[in-house]
């Protein structure tokens, strides 16, 4: 794994990110990097995305901010263009994927059957994202996706909650989970970033408990 793969490892988590406001970027990275969880997927799922990852990479410039549900290459260019270090999609889109390839991006396709998985060894890649991850079978799922696959890891998103995310990383082909109990869409809009940055204390500290 490269040193971005790595770090992401380190984590254990990736808050997954849905902002409608652009303003609530720098407050919300601040609870992150307090929290002890310097990193977020941005989700280009609403309008404010782009300028939530420039104001958020241009503030702390020390989180590691990806865009994610990148669908086209122009999304992936302009979160680029923002700031986002890595790219993460939720199924494998060959031109999107071979888009970034060619251009050195970091991208994280989804995957979720053995033929994706095999598209995604062939370019190369060591990691892929599992989405979603509980209503397509959890970690029995990724284990049995695992086992002919033995070079590639992956990055399980979607029903992952403080509930379970102990579970998920005591599988060692599981670098990280996407996650987004602590970074909820109701705090966000209260303004609550004190509980999201308590939320991201207790996150750090579950995934301190597995060795990472």
């Amino acid at each position: 794994m490269g040193a971005m793969e790595k770090q992401i490892q380190g984590f254990g988590v990736v808050p997954v990110v849905v902002l409608y406001d652009a303003a609530d970027a720098i407050p919300l990275a601040k609870a992150l990097v307090e929290g002890g969880l310097p990193c977020a997927e941005v989700t280009f799922r609403t309008e404010a995305a782009e300028e939530s990852i420039r104001r958020m990479s241009t503030k702390y410039p020390e989180m590691l901010v990806g865009a994610g549900t990148v669908l086209t290459t122009e999304q992936a260019d302009r979160a680029m263009s923002a700031g986002a270090k890595f790219i993460v999609s939720p199924g494998f889109d060959p031109e999107v994927v071979d888009y970034c390839l060619k251009k050195n991006i970091p991208i994280f396709p989804g995957c979720i059957t053995p033929s994706e998985i095999a598209q995604a060894v062939k370019r190369g890649l060591k990691v892929v994202k599992f989405f979603p991850a509980e209503q397509l079978g959890g970690l029995a799922a990724v284990k049995a996706l695992a086992a002919p696959y033995t070079m590639m890891k992956f990055m399980p998103t979607g029903g992952i909650s403080a509930k379970n995310l102990k579970d998920y990383l005591s599988f060692d082909k599981i670098i990280a989970c996407g996650g987004s109990w602590m970074v909820k869409g109701d705090l966000i809009k209260a303004g609550e970033f004190e509980k999201i940055r308590e939320l991201t204390k207790e996150a750090v500290a579950l995934v301190k408990e597995t060795g990472r």
